[in-house]
Parts: C-alpha cells; sequence; structure tokens
C-alpha cells in the first residue's frame, strides 16, 4: 500500500488561499504565509506531484460554449455478466457531453452529469447515447433550473 501524502499546517494555507484565488502570484502566497516564494513553489509542486492539486482541470464555462442545459441522470442497468457494469461505463466514457459518472448505491448504478446545448439536444443524448445502450434498463433525469453554488472542499 502506497504511503500517503501528509498535508501540514502550511500545506492546508497554500490549499486555502488557492481554493479562494486560484491565479494568485506564489510571490503574494510567500507573503500571506510569510515564507519565501521558492518554498511555495517546492510546495506546490510536492502538491502537484502528489495528486493533491489537480494540475490537469481546464474549466470552462459551459453557458459560454452554448451548452445551456444540465441535467443529472440516474442510470440502472442489467447485470448479465460480470463485465456488463464496465462495459456499459465504457460507452458512457465515450459520450462527451457526459462530464462525471459516479458509480453509486441504491437504485442507480451510475449516476452522471450531462451537459447539453437545449432541452432537444439532452433528449437526443439520452435517447440516442444511453438509452440505446442494451443494458441499460432505465433512466431518470433530474434538470438543473440553478446552479445554488459550487464550491472547494475547507481545507483550513
Amino acid at each position: 500500500m502506497a504511503k500517503r501524502f501528509h498535508i501540514d499546517t502550511l500545506d492546508r494555507r497554500i490549499l486555502g488561499i488557492l481554493a479562494k484565488e486560484v491565479r494568485i502570484p506564489y510571490t503574494e502566497i510567500a507573503r500571506l504565509c510569510n515564507v519565501t516564494a521558492s518554498a511555495i513553489h517546492q510546495r506546490v509542486q510536492k502538491l502537484h506531484e502528489n495528486n493533491i492539486l489537480d494540475s490537469k482541470t481546464f474549466r470552462v464555462d459551459p453557458q459560454a460554449i452554448d451548452y445551456l442545459a444540465l441535467a443529472y441522470v440516474g442510470v440502472q442497468i442489467n447485470l448479465v455478466k460480470q463485465k456488463t457494469h464496465q462495459e456499459v461505463f465504457e460507452h458512457i466514457k465515450n459520450i462527451p457531453e457526459v462530464v462525471e459518472c459516479h458509480n453509486v448505491t441504491g437504485k442507480y448504478s451510475f449516476l452522471l452529469k450531462i451537459y447539453a446545448h437545449t432541452n432537444e439536444h439532452l433528449k437526443q443524448l439520452l435517447v440516442e447515447n444511453l438509452q440505446s445502450i442494451v443494458e441499460v434498463v432505465g433512466t431518470e433525469t433530474f434538470i438543473s433550473l440553478e446552479e445554488g453554488f459550487s464550491r472547494s472542499l475547507p481545507v483550513e
């Protein structure tokens, strides 16, 4: 079992500052933490190397690129064989509008977060891309009317 990276007080402070303002210069973080900029750079690098910070994330406002509908979809699958779950997952992974896929407990096997241009586009995605998968026996769609808030977990 791999040893888990220990996050100390300074790391938590750095993460807290970055959570509030991701584009803040290292020199400003250093000033706020009363350490050198090179110390901040080294700490942030370690946080990236240990997958505490995700350097691969690039978030574009969906509405800016005309994705105006957001839905969460529960997917029920018929587990006819051991590999069914993974096969359905692979199908779902190939739908670009699905931005999150969670394995969940309860009546669904997966909970998806899907963006679509319009409700008609969402209907097309559901019918042609999800419900057409043989092992999918049902879906339930929850259309988001408005995002109340979105945030990172507190780290300080």
